[in-house]
């Protein structure tokens, strides 16, 4: 089944609205029109309006925020709504990354809320999954990948899982400059492929886009993609200089 590749850009606690304008000029240049790939990124909070200023209506490419609230609103200091998100021009929201699991304490079952909360406002989750060294080298991986797709997709209909990318990252290659190698992931993203067929059947397992995020760089880009169950890739450190994340999307079509 074909699905249309989408490569995401995750530039974390980086980048300014300042800096958010100089990285979006050139790399506009380099995509003036729509791909054969979806084109996201996703700032932080306080640069997405100058994001979305850049990017105006632009074919190729649309914004994503990295996380967001399960509530509506109301008194959550600090906090950010989905409402909030579309209102700034997000299409896309990325819940669940690895980061957010370990360092913040949120669970399948807030996440979960999380997912519920952006599909009803209209945004596209990106939900990551992943596993870490301890837990694939204990023989973990498929338990853990399969509690995390379980739990953060509870209660979704097989119907919208056609607004919903998954992210595969594994934590043990993620800022370390280990990446998994084609075939690690590629075994690794059939198995989550397998495991949505559970939940969903088959047909929506065949057309949901499984993204890997691990280290990905424009010299592994092109050997990743190959694989039959990759279907784009979301990029923290290499997504930081607009040559190098163009030459991963140019790498991937």
């Amino acid at each position: 089944m074909s699905r249309k590749t989408i490569i995401a850009a995750n530039w974390k606690m980086n980048m300014t609205p300042s800096e958010t304008a100089v990285f979006l000029e050139p790399f506009l240049q380099s995509f003036p029109e729509a791909t054969a790939a979806d084109i996201v990124i996703a700032p932080p909070f306080v640069s997405l309006a100058k994001a979305a200023e850049g990017l105006g209506a632009h074919p190729a490419v649309a914004l994503a925020a990295q996380n967001m609230s399960h509530e509506a609103s109301g008194a959550f200091t600090g906090e950010t709504s989905a409402a909030m998100l579309g209102d700034v021009g997000c299409a896309y929201v990325i819940l669940g990354h690895s980061e957010r699991r370990s360092l913040y304490g949120e669970g399948d079952s807030v996440i979960n809320q999380k997912v519920h909360a952006a599909l009803a406002a209209g945004l596209k989750p990106i939900l990551c999954i992943g596993e870490s060294l301890e837990e694939r080298d204990g023989g973990q991986l498929e338990f853990v990948l399969s509690q995390q797709l379980e739990g953060s997709l509870a209660g979704i209909a097989a119907a919208a899982m056609a607004d919903i990318v998954i992210a595969y990252e594994p934590v043990w290659a993620i800022g370390t400059g280990r990446t998994a190698s084609p075939e690690q992931a590629q075994e690794t993203q059939a198995y989550v492929r397998s495991v949505l067929a559970n939940l969903f059947g088959g047909k929506v397992a065949g057309a949901t886009r499984i993204q890997y995020g691990g280290s990905v760089k424009p010299g592994n880009a092109a050997e990743l993609i190959s694989q039959p169950d990759i279907d784009g890739f979301l990029v923290g450190g290499a997504s930081l200089d607009p040559t190098s994340f163009a030459e991963i999307i140019r790498a991937s079509l």
